[in-house]
């Protein structure tokens, strides 16, 4: 985080921005599960179930924002990682040019710009992708533990079951 040096919120907020698609992304199998609640409630007058259509749309509000919200995260995480990928090349070069100059021959200049090219490409891919996805990784199974709650308290614990088994 010290090469973000400003830009470092941006990598926070990118967690967030992704936990938050991530919760985000369950809402429309909350509504999903809505409509078939209310179809099945409405049966065999299936005219009965009037918010059906207002539960579909609803998941699809929410399967939009989802997106809209990750692409936030992925644009917050990618500002962050751009600037401590070219923070980190400015340190390396700096710390190469100090070096002595039979340590550049030695391994020739072409070698060593390709290595802290692909080093601080590394980083980008990592700070920029892997970490915010891994926030939402973690938020995912959380969320969905809820969600199996809301749906049916029993449904939820029985869950948890395998996740006992495995641990």
């Amino acid at each position: 985080m010290g090469y973000a040096e400003g830009h470092k919120i941006l990598t926070y907020l990118s967690w967030i921005l992704s936990v938050m698609s991530a919760l985000l992304a369950l809402v429309p199998f909350w509504y999903i599960w809505r409509i078939v609640h209310d179809i099945l409630e409405a049966a065999p007058d299936f005219s009965q179930a009037g918010n059906v259509t207002r539960y579909g749309w609803s998941a699809v509000l929410f399967a939009v924002i989802s997106v809209v919200v990750y692409i936030a995260a992925l644009l917050c995480s990618h500002l962050s990682a751009f600037r401590v990928a070219a923070n980190i090349r400015k340190e390396l070069m700096r710390h190469i040019t100090a070096l002595p100059l039979g340590v550049t021959e030695k391994y020739g200049s072409g070698k060593l710009r390709r290595i802290v090219n692909s080093s601080s490409a590394a980083t980008e891919t990592y700070l920029a992708h892997r970490l915010p996805d891994k926030a939402g990784a973690v938020a995912t199974p959380i969320g969905l533990l809820f969600l199996l709650l809301a749906f049916d308290w029993r449904l939820g614990l029985l869950s948890l079951v395998p996740s006992r088994l495995a641990f």
